[in-house]
């Protein structure tokens, strides 16, 4: 088999591959670039799924980031066990044909418990003094141990948060070629997030985003060169473009003011009572999953939603075929927003009764995916004192909240989960020349492109 490494630029799109991208775009000019064509959701979870399984949503069961639990009334995003993931990943049919063939998986998705034989992935330590410790999980176990004492401590706020920044992907990056050092795999998958930060934050915006493009180009240059120095063929790919948006829809407190919407009051504060909800919607960037308790209400809660501003469509159970999205992790409809809009999980009606949660990154506890956390609210006078003050609380070992995200979903001015009509802001694939063929691919035949990439 060839040595072949996949490395996924998340948000990398034609439209912002140019000046700022001097390595990539020269790179490129010797590989053949095509687009893939979008995974609904266009999210990182599915997207990312359908790539390792040749498989789409309603048969790998990945229908999004997240989605309503319903044995346990409970909505949950970013879980990362692999045995979520109803269908073979390509590992395991390599390592099937070929005993010697082995695999390192370095930060894609449910990475956890799955049968590739090097994995790393997020996972913070929280001791029961109420503190989130960085920290990763990997397999081997003492492959954690190894990695952070060359690297040291996984920087987990600088891989989501208001301080989001390069350091996450150069770690990963610096571990991908560690690992391949130490082990040699046959095959490795790199995940660096970066470029998704700031897109999301501002949008198009090439001044303000110019750095972020500028920084991730850089790293992509260490790492493919690292890369084909071993003689490893590489494949470049993203997946998703972002365009920019205007337009926050909040679709819970639409329900909600239609008397869908159950709450809980607790200690002054609201939360979402899922399991009593008539019905109620995970929100997912552009995309919706809507829950829907008795099937009597489908019909109305669906023209509620169509007439709702900001909302493209509703997909019924027809619409959901139609996008491969007809699992039972999908709800009952799903809800697409318009090209300038996106959906946030807000669902109180007063910013002063929500929940103690939603000021904070707290990316297990919401009931639905919160771009807003990238931003550290500009109304907190002296907002780094405060901060300042609330790290030295966490040095100190105390319990400590910290409370400095805003309520204002209006801040974001990027994001993705439908398809977009301009071809230039999906994904894209890079590799070489004789590998790709064809300049636009189906998802779920960047399964067998890998294997191709391969010699198989």
């Amino acid at each position: 088999m060839n040595k072949t490494v996949v490395i996924d630029i998340v948000a990398l799109s034609g439209r912002v591959l140019g000046e700022h991208t001097p390595f990539l775009r020269e790179w490129t000019g010797r590989k053949q670039q095509a687009v893939i064509e979008p995974v609904l959701p266009a999210v990182t979870c599915s997207a990312q799924s359908v790539y390792l399984t040749g498989k789409w949503p309603k048969d790998n069961g990945i229908v999004g980031n997240g989605w309503y639990f319903r044995e346990e009334s409970e909505v949950k995003l970013w879980r990362q066990s692999n045995r979520l993931v109803h269908s073979e990943k390509i590992w395991d049919e390599l390592k099937a044909q070929n005993p010697a063939f082995t695999c390192a998986n370095m930060f894609w998705w449910y990475n956890m418990y799955s049968t590739v034989d090097f994995a790393v992935t997020p996972r913070p330590l929280y001791p029961a003094n109420g503190l989130k410790l960085p920290d990763v999980h990997s397999q081997p176990m003492d492959l954690r141990d190894r990695l952070q004492k060359e690297l040291g401590q996984f920087p987990l706020f600088s891989f989501w948060g208001p301080n989001a920044n390069i350091a996450s992907s150069k770690w990963i990056a610096e571990a991908s070629m560690l690992v391949d050092q130490w082990h040699d795999p046959t095959l490795t998958f790199i995940y660096l997030p970066h470029l998704d930060y700031g897109l999301q934050k501002h949008g198009i915006a090439f001044e303000k985003i110019g750095k972020d493009l500028t920084e991730i180009d850089s790293l992509c240059q260490r790492l493919v060169e690292y890369y084909e120095q071993k003689g490893a063929k590489v494949l470049l790919l993203s997946e998703y473009g972002i365009t920019s948006v205007n337009r926050p829809v909040h679709i819970n407190r639409v329900l909600r003011n239609a008397g869908y919407i159950q709450v809980k009051n607790e200690l002054g504060l609201e939360t979402l009572d899922e399991g009593t909800c008539r019905a109620f919607a995970v929100a997912d960037h552009q995309v919706a999953h809507v829950y829907i308790q008795h099937p009597e209400s489908i019909t109305e809660v669906r023209r509620l939603l169509e007439n709702t501003p900001g909302v493209a469509r509703v997909l019924d159970e027809e619409g959901k075929k139609r996008y491969h999205l007809d699992h039972e992790r999908s709800g009952e409809l799903v809800v697409m927003a318009e090209p300038d809009s996106w959906f946030s999980y807000y669902f109180w009606l007063d910013d002063k009764k929500a929940p103690d949660y939603a000021r904070t990154v707290d990316i297990h506890r919401k009931p639905g995916y919160d771009p807003v956390e990238m931003f550290a609210d500009p109304n907190i006078k002296w907002l780094k004192g405060k901060i300042g003050l609330k790290l030295l609380k966490k040095k100190l070992g105390f319990r400590y909240l910290m409370d400095v995200i805003p309520l204002d979903a209006s801040l974001v001015k990027g994001s993705h989960g439908i398809v977009p009509t301009n071809e230039l802001d999906w994904p894209v694939l890079i590799g070489d020349k004789e590998i790709l063929t064809q300049t636009r691919y189906s998802p779920t035949s960047v399964y067998d492109l890998i294997k191709k990439q391969l010699g198989l």
